[in-house]
């Protein structure tokens, strides 16, 4: 059984198309690469198509794990997001008490996670750090690079 994932629609139109382009465009081009490498000649020394066999594998794979996230995806309606704790699709300010800056991230699920754009996963361990906190809330996330201190300033969706 597969394992429920939120997703905004966004984000589970852009899982659905990318799914879609992998298993249209993406099998179309290894079938090519496949075949271009068999012509070469002798299979049994040919690197090229032992490349595109083993690149086969991990479009397969990708397409499978794909096809799971989507079996167990569920969109979450923003309007009905609670802002009054911390929760998927939550949109918070935090104020970092080393840097003495303020930040403002979107709580996502893992696979539209993407820092550039302010979005985080709720399992990275900001995000889970973050979960049902309220405003005001202080919290200690241990890091990578250290232990970040942030407080909690507005909740919005």
């Amino acid at each position: 059984m597969a394992e429920v994932s939120y997703f905004t629609q966004e984000g589970l139109d852009k899982l659905t198309e990318e799914l879609k382009n992998l298993k249209t465009k993406g099998r179309a081009e290894m079938a090519r690469a496949i075949q271009e490498a068999r012509d070469k000649g002798d299979l049994s020394e040919n690197a090229e198509y032992d490349a595109a066999k083993d690149a086969q594998g991990h479009l397969e794979a990708k397409i499978a794990s794909l096809d799971n996230i989507l079996a167990g995806a569920r969109v979450i309606d923003e309007n009905n997001v609670d802002t009054s704790k911390l929760m998927i699709l939550s949109k918070v300010l935090l104020k970092n008490h080393t840097t003495k800056k303020d930040v403002r991230y979107l709580l996502v699920s893992e696979t539209e996670a993407n820092l550039k754009e302010g979005k985080i996963s709720i399992k990275s361990p900001i995000g889970q750090g973050l979960l049902g906190k309220k405003i005001g809330e202080v919290i200690e996330v241990t890091i990578p690079a250290g232990t970040l201190k942030l407080e909690i300033i507005e909740i919005s969706r």
